[in-house]
């Protein structure tokens, strides 16, 4: 969980150690892109996405518990918004954002409320901190960090 303080520490230690030629392992992002990627996902954790909910192959809750609970393969399916459209985004303002992000998702109280994510509905305090925890290592380890 993110909002764990060894696992968030754990997880800026490792977006520190991404440098702006840091290649992945697999996929086509760049880092930047991935920097992007996860940001916008946590953005739109903090409720500052106003697109409509996207249509899933299974229930909502199913497609939660699968996706908090099991391990994400190589290549996992991602949403279209969040996928890089270009390779024009700044590791800077990406790196720094991705750090502020975590911080400020972090400071929000696990109790409090949340928006509904577009894939898998209403989410509490602690699905929306493991599944960012998630993703992100997901992406760190992508980079090899």
């Amino acid at each position: 969980m993110l909002h764990d303080e060894r696992c968030r520490a754990d997880i800026r230690r490792r977006v520190g150690a991404l440098r702006p030629d840091s290649r992945g392992r697999w996929g086509k992002m760049s880092v930047s892109q991935m920097l992007w990627h996860v940001n916008e996902a946590m953005e739109n954790a903090l409720g500052r996405d106003s697109s409509e909910p996207e249509k899933v192959r299974l229930p909502r809750p199913l497609m939660k518990f699968i996706v908090i609970n099991f391990p994400w393969p190589k290549g996992s399916p991602t949403l279209r918004r969040w996928i890089p459209r270009n390779d024009s985004y700044d590791f800077s303002a990406e790196y720094n954002r991705c750090v502020r992000l975590i911080d400020e998702l972090t400071s929000k109280p696990l109790d409090g409320e949340w928006p509904e994510s577009p894939t898998l509905g209403r989410m509490s305090g602690k699905d929306v901190s493991r599944l960012h925890a998630k993703h992100l290592d997901h992406h760190l380890t992508q980079f090899g960090v």
